[in-house]
């Protein structure tokens, strides 16, 4: 599995002055920034039909990338007036041979991407330069180097480039989305791209795997299997921890009953879950060992407290309960202390997760036959809906197991609305929204990695 970054990226030329933002973070929702992004120019001597393809793969993994950002109004290549092919990607009068800013001007284009690529053996060199139309000037320009075989991270780093130079958040092209799926008849772990490109299959144990889960660095998984215990016909909820380089796992929890639903500390070096012991399910914190620190809660009177998410700076722990009748969502202190119930209303709140910067809460809420994902702010105000979607039937779909991206601009989770659990990202004001999977199979607790860069 591809998880490393596997090319180079030089720093080309980017104009200092810049110290405001373009495109504000939100402005999306109001209005789309018309971006022309240009067919790379073959600037070198080498015309193979694999460099050709590999420049045609980075063109269009950036352009899914920068429509899915939901910031862009992206110009159809019929618009232009020019040949992109027969002017070179620096203006004119700075280079004779180049673009003429009005062209771009009269089309309403507010920004421009120009690219170029050349290829030397079997490496790829792409240089990239980002126009803001109506200033006639550069915002950034970047060169980027792969070997053909990898040239479609390029487009997600070009893409990432592009976010942070004009809004000043770096996007989460790179990042990871982990899930588990029944596409071999059993529910297996499955690594893929925010496209659903480059599904990676980890686990291949034929049973039941569920809640899959990153380390924060993106090298570990933590996921639950049912396995038999030794000298036993009983099942057993195992926790397992998986170096994903190596494909080895070792057994982190295989205490009697559930050992499910972990996340990790923001550091790494410790995971929380959920464990019964043969009874009621409480939380617990253990080491990288399997060794038990804490447990963090306890009912009362029989509760259940399950699906234990921790803030980015580990200082809050969001999770839900039925302590008060009904799953609700409540959140703690990362030493089990202060607990408070955030929310009130609907039959059945679950699966919480965190924004990058701690200031929300997303988690999917029954209101009554179906789930839909909700938003709110740490302390529980500010509830709102993020997805609505019915069924070919006219029947309400349920979206379950919300997860945020890296940036904080996205959150998948899966539908039902197709009639199998496909994967979709929705913007977190719900305005956008992309389906990822697309296939006859059903998949569930998507969770989405850090960047990988």
């Amino acid at each position: 599995m591809k998880m490393g970054i596997m090319f180079l990226i030089c720093f080309l030329l980017s104009t200092a002055g810049i110290s405001e933002t373009l495109i504000k973070v939100g402005d999306a929702k109001s209005k789309k920034s018309n971006l022309a992004l240009t067919p790379f120019n073959n600037v070198g001597t080498n015309k193979s039909a694999a460099g050709m393809k590999a420049a045609a793969d980075v063109y269009q993994s950036a352009k899914r990338n920068l429509e899915l950002s939901t910031y862009f109004n992206m110009l159809p290549t019929t618009a232009f007036l020019e040949n992109t092919a027969e002017v070179s990607i620096k203006p004119k009068p700075s280079d004779p041979a180049g673009f003429s800013f009005d062209s771009w001007k009269k089309i309403d284009a507010e920004f421009l991407i120009r690219s170029s690529y050349a290829q030397i053996d079997n490496q790829l060199t792409i240089e990239m330069y980002l126009y803001q139309v109506a200033q006639s000037k550069l915002v950034v320009g970047k060169r980027y180097k792969s070997s053909l075989d990898q040239a479609d991270q390029i487009g997600h780093t070009l893409a990432n480039d592009v976010l942070e130079a004009l809004t000043g958040v770096r996007g989460s092209f790179m990042s990871k989305i982990v899930a588990t799926t029944d596409r071999s008849g059993h529910k297996e772990v499955i690594v893929m791209n925010l496209d659903g490109g480059e599904q990676s299959i980890i686990t291949k144990d034929r049973s039941v795997a569920i809640s899959p889960n990153w380390s924060p660095d993106g090298k570990k998984l933590v996921y639950s299997i049912y396995t038999r215990r030794v000298g036993s016909a009983q099942m057993n909820l195992t926790l397992f921890l998986h170096d994903i380089k190596s494909a080895k796992r070792s057994i982190l929890s295989n205490r009697n009953g559930l050992n499910s639903g972990a996340s990790f500390s923001p550091d790494g070096k410790t995971v929380y879950l959920t464990i019964s012991k043969g009874g009621s399910p409480d939380i617990y914190k253990i080491n990288l060992e399997g060794e038990q620190l804490a447990q963090l809660t306890k009912g009362p009177a029989g509760a259940m407290n399950v699906e234990a998410a921790i803030s980015p700076d580990g200082s809050k722990i969001a999770f839900s309960s039925d302590r008060g009748g009904n799953p609700m969502i409540y959140v703690m202190n990362s030493d089990g202390s202060n607990v408070k119930r955030l929310t009130f209303q609907g039959k059945y709140n679950s699966t919480p997760t965190w924004s990058a910067d701690g200031s929300k809460i997303a988690f999917a809420g029954q209101i009554e036959s179906y789930f839909d994902i909700f938003v709110m702010n740490a302390d529980g105000s500010g509830l709102y809906r993020v997805t609505t979607a019915t069924k070919s039937n006219g029947q309400r779909a349920s979206n379950e197991d919300p997860s945020f991206s890296p940036d904080g601009r996205f959150i998948v989770y899966t539908s039902n609305r197709t009639g199998k659990n496909q994967i979709y990202i929705s913007s977190v004001d719900g305005s956008q929204e992309r389906r990822v999977t697309n296939d006859s199979y059903n998949y569930f607790k998507p969770k989405w990695s850090k960047n990988l860069e």
